[in-house]
């Protein structure tokens, strides 16, 4: 399994103490809010990302053509 240059390997500790932290930082309510921009987000960019597929698959010349 690969891991991010910076980050190293997470552990399931790591990642309850993120949460945690985050949590205290955002409080409780800011969480969901936060989490909907981020999804938000990512479905903008997997739209633009699909729609730039479409246009360069539009522009190939077809075998047989």
């Amino acid at each position: 399994m690969k891991s991010l240059l910076f980050l190293g390997n997470f552990g399931a500790g790591e990642i309850i103490i993120i949460a945690l932290i985050v949590l205290l930082l955002f409080g409780g309510k800011k969480i969901p809010e936060l989490m909907r921009g981020i999804g938000k987000g990512v479905k903008s960019f997997k739209d633009g990302v699909k729609g730039i597929e479409e246009d360069i698959n539009k522009d190939e010349p077809k075998k047989g053509e």
